[in-house]
């Protein structure tokens, strides 16, 4: 089996936007997951802590997953409960 050594190749950082038309939805969608946790995450962000950005960031990263995982499984998440973390 052959060893990839460089993932990251075409981007110059790690945090663009594979699908820049998803820009809009993803930033809604982190404001949605920010408002469940009671963070208000509009605007600017330089004032927020390492732990609100990676409490918000981590569920829209277990979220996206849990998509993908249905995506490929065919199922739907009207066939499932989903829990929010807190």
């Amino acid at each position: 089996m052959q060893r990839i050594s460089q993932v990251n190749t075409n981007r110059s950082t790690s945090n663009e936007t594979l699908v820049p038309e998803a820009k809009a939805a993803l930033r809604r969608f982190r404001d949605q997951v920010a408002t469940e946790f009671g963070l208000d995450f509009t605007g600017y962000n330089g004032d927020k802590t390492s732990w609100e950005c990676g409490k918000v960031g981590g569920e829209m990263v277990r979220r996206m997953i849990e998509t993908a995982e249905r995506n490929m499984s065919g199922t739907t998440a009207a066939n499932t409960t989903t829990t929010t973390r807190r």
